[in-house]
């Protein structure tokens, strides 16, 4: 299965879930380089540093309740502030130990709020602690006291637990260590009695200790990152080994994988990291996965496994198909012949034909969906994959689901019940959007184009497309007329089924100009003008 068949930056591969009337915004996206991409791993590195945190706090706290217990009483309003301040910072250092071991399904926003606390909380009870101490020390003992051991210990917490990219760690560990030198220089600055005491070389001293801890805790987080992309590309999953990233999807991340004993190509889809705590996208994952699995036709691509990460994560194993889009195909070379279409139609009516029979509507049928490729030395063979968003038919609206009122597809090849925001899965609704790539296939164009997804979803409820054979005049008059019934707004007034679809298109006076051997022979041709 070829990188760009999992691509999401052609406009025509867009899928959108909108809810009406909510501004329209693309449901699909390109995963970001980032602390999203390494989800399972974020949350249990953080999970580690708030245990070390926490108990640091802790114990630092302990300590100050003895020494206010056996030693001299607390008498300043800054040494209760303090004392106060630690107690609250333990404390909620606690509260987010608690919430990150909880079986509380956790998101990326959560996740980002998590090391903020568990980071700038220390930080800033560090500012406040020195402030003190520091300022008491110059002032009482006219000895200068400025520990940095606080502040080295957080940024190797950082640098040693939280995986990062080498410029988000660069941020963060330069902030931490910047922010006693940047304490340190406001004093001096600000308070007479501290600029009496602190020396050039002490005040050079703690830039140089505070430097050296952020070079060698952004070196090592970009060692340790580099180690781990390393592991991924070689990455076990059970049998599997994979090789290189293909592309992303609306839920997961897709890898060209081998099977480590047969030695055999395939494809390997897991769900995104930053979806792995929403239960929604599970039960699509789950749904698709079971979905495809259960069918066995030539025609629709193959699952070969499925199973579960160590680190919780779902993924699915399918079949390799080396070859292109339907919409690759149309795009480098052209509007196919009519034959050549009706060809890939049939084949297409077939692998629909066995899904609706099982009870299942596909609802995203479009030619980024489609794979063109050569299976067992035959050329022209049509493969439909991606069932994320298929649906039993004649589901009743569930009141309680997350679809409702959500116009849910591809704005290029969505049917008028799609775009009404329609409930109910019907068959007909995967003959419409057959029938859209038919028009594809033929034009180079859908049947309907638009700047905008709410142009496209009017266009698709209200206006009539503009025939085929005025767009591409090698277009016959009937196989034009299966087109235009297939389109009809209404679904009653379509074809009704993919059997009598096949019918009609197996009735097309061109129908069998197409063959094995011509399309054998169109990409030799192919192959030698490259």
């Amino acid at each position: 299965m070829s990188g760009d068949a999992f691509s999401e930056a052609d406009a025509l591969a867009e899928t959108v879930e909108i809810s009406i009337p909510q501004a329209v915004t693309p449901a699909r996206q390109e995963v970001a380089r980032g602390p999203e991409e390494v989800f399972p791993l974020w949350r249990q590195r953080l999970r580690l540093a708030a245990m070390v945190l926490l108990a640091g706090s802790a114990v630092l706290l302990c300590r100050r309740v003895l020494q206010t217990a056996f030693g001299p009483s607390i008498d300043s309003a800054a040494d209760w502030l303090l004392f106060w301040c630690h107690a609250a910072v333990t404390a909620i250092l606690g509260l987010f130990s608690v919430l990150l071991f909880s079986r509380q399904p956790s998101s990326l926003s959560r996740l980002v709020i998590a090391e903020a606390a568990l980071f700038g909380l220390p930080a800033v009870l560090f500012l406040a602690s020195q402030y003190f101490l520091t300022l008491r020390s110059c002032e009482e003992f006219g000895v200068f006291s400025f520990p940095v051991a606080p502040w080295v210990i957080l940024a190797l917490v950082y640098a040693l637990f939280i995986p990062s990219t080498l410029a988000r760690a660069s941020v963060v560990i330069g902030t931490i260590t910047m922010l006693p030198v940047v304490l340190l220089l406001g004093m001096y600055l600000l308070q007479p009695s501290v600029a009496l005491v602190v020396t050039l070389d002490d005040f050079m001293n703690i830039v140089l200790v505070s430097l050296l801890v952020a070079i060698g805790g952004v070196i090592g987080v970009n060692k340790i990152e580099l180690l781990q992309r390393e592991a991924s590309r070689a990455k076990q999953l059970g049998q599997y080994r994979l090789t290189r990233r293909l592309g992303s999807g609306g839920m997961g991340d897709v890898f060209l994988a081998e099977h480590e004993m047969l030695k055999r190509p395939c494809v390997v889809k897991l769900i995104r990291p930053d979806k792995v705590g929403d239960e929604n996208t599970l039960a699509r994952f789950h749904r698709e996965v079971q979905t495809t699995a259960r069918l066995s036709h030539w025609n629709t691509v193959e699952i070969l496994d499925y199973g579960r990460t160590q680190e919780g994560t779902f993924y699915y194993v399918m079949e390799y198909l080396p070859g292109m889009t339907m919409a690759e195909m149309v795009q480098k070379y052209g509007p196919l012949l009519p034959e050549r279409a009706i060809y890939f139609l049939l084949q297409l009516c077939d692998a629909l034909r066995e899904a609706h029979e099982a009870g299942f509507v596909h609802r995203d049928v479009k030619p980024e969906n489609i794979i063109i490729a050569q299976r067992g030395g035959v050329h022209d063979v049509a493969k439909i994959l991606d069932f994320g968003l298929v649906e039993p038919i004649a589901r009743a609206p569930d009141p309680s689901s997350t679809d409702d009122g959500l116009i849910t597809g591809s704005p290029l090849f969505m049917s008028p019940e799609q775009a009404g925001g329609g409930g109910v899965a019907d068959p007909r609704t995967d003959i419409y959007s057959l029938a859209a790539v038919a028009y594809y296939m033929l034009t180079g164009q859908p049947p309907f184009v638009g700047r905008h997804v709410v142009e496209l979803v009017h266009a698709h409820l209200r206006m009539e497309p503009v025939p085929v054979s005025q767009v591409n005049s090698q277009v016959p008059r009937d196989l034009e007329q299966v087109i235009h019934t297939c389109l009809a707004k209404n679904p009653d007034d379509r074809v009704q089924d993919m059997t009598a679809l096949a019918q009609l298109l197996a009735r097309c006076e061109v129908a069998t100009s197409w063959s094995r051997a011509c399309a054998a022979q169109w990409w030799r041709e192919r192959a030698g003008a490259a």
